[in-house]
């Protein structure tokens, strides 16, 4: 890919963690998925029999449309390989740097290698990106779709700069917080991913309805994500700080955002009451409407077919919130959307029982 010096001004500036906005010859437009490294990555067990994979940084936007960096793995097939990208969005891992899974394999959870693995089975390249701020000097905007989705998208742009056999087409797969990736991502995508054509979004049991989801986590062991929630939104909002609504007992455990990673996070704040966590015990209504503005997914068309998956005994996101909010909000736009329920099913099982529905579903869109 030949750059301008400019375009190089900007990418060095960028590498350097200092956001640049894009504002140069129209070229710069195809910043977003340039490969600025690539090393080879050790993969988990599950994974090496089926697939090579290399550790890549590459140029995204924050929502903002401002440069940044992110990191991620692009999964090469060992065997079969079909030339077409699937697009991996991770659930919840933590908010710091050692919680991405292109680098620490604790974060990569078991029903994620067995969701990738079944798509590197078919034959499909993985691009699996951390998210902005995982890996990278920004802080991680955790749960906010509009930057989830850009570095989504950008990394299949940036597998298809490592190998030019991929065709444009891709599908996105995505758990939890990559649900909402997911969907986020097919809402942006004809206007974002230039060349590429997304032919179909498969989420399980992917965040939305904020507005109804956060008022009901206070008091219960998910507290851990409540707060990853704020900061996530103080990361975008800077008129926001969660100071200003956690409670004192919940303000010195704050230190595990940074040391630990999700399990750590939800064992710190399990134990708490609602009073001890929130100021008042509950969310001021100002802020559920902020975190709804940027967490939840379907505020506009999905531009490919949906599948949902959603288990019935999931405590994360409960089943209530995908099938009696969620899926009634995608259904009304044109695209077509498949609902599959597990009954019994968890919030991670959910992943591991549905990885060859998931990956059947995904080929019918390739096919």
């Amino acid at each position: 890919m030949k750059t301008s010096p400019r375009l190089l001004l900007v990418v060095i500036l960028a590498v350097c963690g200092i956001a640049v906005a894009p504002t140069g010859p129209a070229s710069a437009a195809s910043l977003p998925g340039m490969v600025l490294s690539s090393t080879t990555a050790t993969l988990p067990p599950e994974l090496t029999p089926v697939a090579t994979g290399k550790r890549i940084q590459y140029v995204t936007t924050d929502i903002n449309g401002t440069l940044i960096l992110a990191t991620g793995l692009i999964l090469t097939p060992k065997s079969n390989k079909k030339n077409r990208t699937v697009a991996w969005a991770h659930g919840t891992t933590g908010l710091a740097d050692q919680c991405a899974p292109s680098t620490s394999q604790a974060v990569f959870w078991p029903e994620a290698r067995v969701a990738v693995a079944a798509l590197l089975e078919k034959g499909w390249t993985v691009a699996a990106t951390d998210y902005p701020g995982l890996g990278t000097t920004q802080s991680h905007p955790y749960l906010v779709g509009g930057s989830e989705a850009r570095s989504v998208i950008d990394s299949v742009k940036a597998a298809r700069n490592l190998d030019s056999a991929l065709s444009t087409q891709y599908v996105i797969d995505g758990h939890s917080q990559g649900g909402q990736a997911a969907l986020f991502a097919s809402q942006i995508a004809p206007s974002y991913d230039g060349n590429l054509v997304l032919r179909g979004t498969a989420t399980i049991a992917p965040v939305s309805n904020v507005d109804a989801l956060a008022p009901i986590i206070p008091g219960t062991p998910g507290q851990g994500y409540l707060v990853m929630g704020l900061y996530g939104l103080a990361a975008v909002d800077s008129t926001f700080n969660p100071n200003t609504v956690l409670a004192t007992q919940a303000k010195t455990k704050t230190s595990s955002l940074t040391t630990g990673c999700l399990n750590e996070i939800l064992a710190s704040y399990e134990s708490l009451t609602a009073e001890q966590l929130l100021v008042g015990g509950a969310l001021p209504a100002s802020v559920v409407t902020k975190l709804a503005h940027y967490d939840n997914p379907a505020q506009s068309t999905p531009t490919a077919p949906v599948l949902i998956v959603q288990g019935s005994d999931d405590a994360a996101v409960p089943q209530f919130i995908t099938h009696d909010l969620l899926l009634p909000q995608l259904q009304a736009y044109s695209q077509p959307v498949t609902y599959v329920e597990l009954a019994g099913a968890t919030h991670d099982s959910a992943v591991i029982l549905s990885a060859g529905t998931v990956a059947t579903w995904i080929a019918g869109r390739f096919s």
